[in-house]
């Protein structure tokens, strides 16, 4: 919880919040994904060394003994790269056994998802590309989130909501992070895409996400889905209106306000 903490103000509130088991299971998720994405976006390590590495991490997700596949094939990079990636094989080992073949099967394909996306260098051109990218890294944490709730207590959620729930949150991100990603080389946006095409996009996926939650009726699954669902749409708010990110007291003074 230390880690998530570091590592996202997000998900830690809506992490933390949940019942014994599945918030090791969600929790072993989400920091699994953390550790990919940051060698997914390393800032000095070669493109070829993280496309490696990624590939390495799908192998060792669906080899028998993710554990010390995982071990063996970042030890040789400790140095270079952040604890959350470093200490993958802890994360993989807090999920528990019954739900980690939904698990370790969602890393492994976005392990390799991701190291496809950094062979291309993130090209996006179309509309269609940025649906690719936006799945790749987030689209398909909606699905095995929706499995992860029927594992759990048999919570039924429509997959392609799923997806939109996603891809709506990391919608928001590219929007936040513009900045950033072009200082680092990389454009999100689709060739002839403003703020405007953007937002509109991310408004279209955020109502399928806010219909998703409606169909989860109640339970862990719906407190958890609420809190980065709200955070995300009161962001494009800010960021339509010129802001960029919510401050700390906003934040928790609107997950202090969900019901």
């Amino acid at each position: 919880m230390s880690m998530l903490q570091k590592t996202s103000r997000t998900f830690y509130i809506p992490i933390s919040r949940l019942v014994p088991g599945l918030k090791e299971a969600v929790a072993s998720a989400y920091l699994c994904m953390r550790a990919i994405d940051e060698i997914e976006d390393h800032e000095t390590l070669a493109v070829d060394l993280k496309a490696e590495l990624l590939l390495g991490i799908h192998d060792a997700f669906q080899s028998p003994d993710v554990i010390s596949e995982t071990q063996k094939l970042l030890a040789p990079h400790r140095e270079a790269l952040p604890a959350v990636s470093v200490r993958i094989d802890e994360w993989a080992s807090l999920c528990p056994v019954s739900v980690n073949p939904v698990v370790y099967r969602y890393i492994a394909m976005m392990s390799k998802q991701m190291a496809d996306w950094v062979h291309i260098g993130w090209k996006i051109r179309t509309e269609e590309d940025l649906d690719g990218y936006t799945y790749s890294v987030a689209g398909m944490v909606g699905e095995m989130l929706s499995e992860i709730w029927f594992w759990f207590d048999g919570t039924k959620s429509d997959m392609k909501k799923a997806v939109a729930f996603g891809r709506g949150l990391q919608a928001v991100n590219i929007l936040r992070n513009r900045a950033e990603d072009l200082e680092r080389g990389v454009d999100f946006y689709p060739d002839g895409w403003g703020s405007k095409e953007m937002l509109k996009y991310t408004r279209r996926n955020l109502k399928m996400a806010d219909s998703y939650i409606k169909d989860l009726k109640g339970g862990p699954a719906l407190d958890f889905c609420k809190i980065p669902l709200t955070l995300a749409n009161a962001t494009v708010k800010l960021i339509a209106a010129g802001g960029n990110k919510l401050t700390r007291d906003a934040v928790m003074k609107l997950v202090n306000s969900i019901n």
